[in-house]
């Protein structure tokens, strides 16, 4: 049974109407998502326990990229595939997919082993292109699609600090059972702060409920660590939150739209669309107004899709392809007061994160604007935030085309690592909110 003739043929209907509820695909039949058989293990049960954060299911999961240690624990750990439970925007219990991984290398600062939550950059919408599934297949390229671990090199940088990391596939990405909801913030906040709860239930795992715990994340990653940061105080209190990395975090959908669309990763697009489509009644009734039938068909084959794959097929593709009027899709939502609020509510910086957080983000970013990103250091800054800012200044390296965006991901990242990593020691922070209105 295919992913598209099962999941994706209520997500966006050839119809008129364009939806987003999945069923699950029967427990017997086999996932496939562009010709990548998806694990059983990704099937979501019946029913789910009470609780965020439970442990679901787990067993082992063998890393792609992997040494004999000296001591014959192998190199950089021991990976536990998981699913655990959170709770949706939609207020519903969902199972949520990822990875554990006890690091080989000794926590050499002091107290308990931290933990890292990993909330990877995009990867895409097919569940295929889950990242606890990147870690075990570091290159997926059969044809159909193209994804590439890119996350594991922090991945594994953090694991040499000797601090554990566990990895979340979000809401929807990996699990069979619905479409991955991308960009929403509170899916992707709490999904991130389960993550940190059902770490400690893992068999082994040398983390206690004590270990102070690290956010990580860049790109969508950025704006999911970002809102963990955010939901921390009201959702998961309990968590010893020590230290967030926000890195080019789409704060702001209205501002991220303009930047994305006609890009390289115009399907980036589509998969917040079905995302939003799937969650909200209001964004699905205007969606099935203003798509047409171009568009349905793009939306339906985008959520099967990984990064690779999108760049091929809808790279620099322009949403007024995809529009009755014509209009580009930020136009038609401006135009929509309730689809308007849909993506009003998703914008970060209305909260106050919790503990000490450094965001980043490239002056020439044009993907993920570098302005929105800022204003939300800004807005935390305002709110009694501790917020080290930085701005990364590299040359353009080209319109549109994902260089702006990923180049600071990389030059950043050992910086990154080394912060979040001072702030699990117990180090405390210096803000640079003062200096605000004289960065960049």
């Amino acid at each position: 049974m295919s992913r598209i003739s099962t999941v994706l043929t209520t997500v966006v209907a050839t119809t008129a109407c364009v939806c987003a509820t999945a069923p699950a695909a029967a427990a017997s039949d086999p996932v496939v998502s562009r010709g990548v058989t998806i694990p059983a293990f990704y099937t979501p049960p019946a029913g789910l326990p009470s609780g965020n954060g439970v442990l679901v299911r787990h067993e082992p999961l063998p890393l792609g990229l992997s040494l004999p240690g000296l001591d014959g624990r192998p190199l950089p750990g021991t990976a536990t595939r998981l699913m655990y439970t959170s709770t949706a925007s939609t207020g519903e219990r969902v199972a949520v997919t990822g990875a554990y991984i006890e690091p080989t290398a000794r926590w050499k600062g002091g107290g308990p082993r931290p933990l890292v939550v990993v909330g990877s950059g995009t990867m895409g919408q097919g569940d295929q292109c889950a990242p606890s599934l990147a870690l075990q297949h570091p290159l997926t390229l059969n044809g159909q699609t193209v994804s590439v671990a890119y996350e594991n090199l922090a991945i594994y940088r953090i694991l040499a600090t000797g601090a554990a990391v566990v990895v979340t596939d979000y809401v929807g990405l990996g699990a069979t059972d619905r479409v991955h909801t991308y960009v929403n913030r509170v899916d992707q906040g709490r999904a991130m702060l389960d993550a940190a709860r059902a770490a400690r239930s893992v068999p082994g795992a040398s983390v206690t409920a004590a270990s102070r715990v690290g956010l990580y994340g860049y790109s969508q990653g950025g704006g999911a660590s970002a809102s963990a940061a955010e939901l921390h105080r009201t959702y998961a209190p309990e968590i010893e939150l020590a230290g967030t990395y926000s890195g080019a975090p789409p704060a702001d959908l209205t501002e991220v739209m303009k930047g994305i669309d006609g890009s390289a990763l115009a399907a980036a697009l589509g998969w917040s669309i079905n995302g939003f489509v799937q969650a909200y009644p209001d964004m699905r009734e205007v969606a099935e107004r203003h798509v047409n039938a171009t568009g349905r068909a793009a939306l339906k084959d985008i959520a099967t899709t990984c990064v690779g794959d999108a760049v091929f097929g809808y790279g620099f593709t322009k949403s007024t392809k995809w529009t009755t009027s014509g209009k580009s899709v930020a136009e038609v939502i401006a135009g929509e007061p309730r689809a308007q609020a849909v993506l009003d509510e998703q914008r970060l910086g209305t909260l106050r994160p919790t503990g000490p957080v450094r965001l980043v983000t490239g002056v020439q970013d044009d993907i993920v604007p570098h302005a929105q990103a800022r204003r939300l250091a800004v807005d935390w800054c305002k709110r009694g935030a501790d917020v080290t800012y930085k701005a990364v200044r590299l040359p353009n390296l080209g319109d549109k085309i994902l260089t702006n965006h990923l180049a600071p991901l990389l030059t950043d990242q050992g910086d990154a690592i080394s912060w979040l990593t001072a702030r699990l020691r117990g180090e405390p922070a210096t803000s640079n909110c003062r200096t605000m209105p004289y960065q960049p």
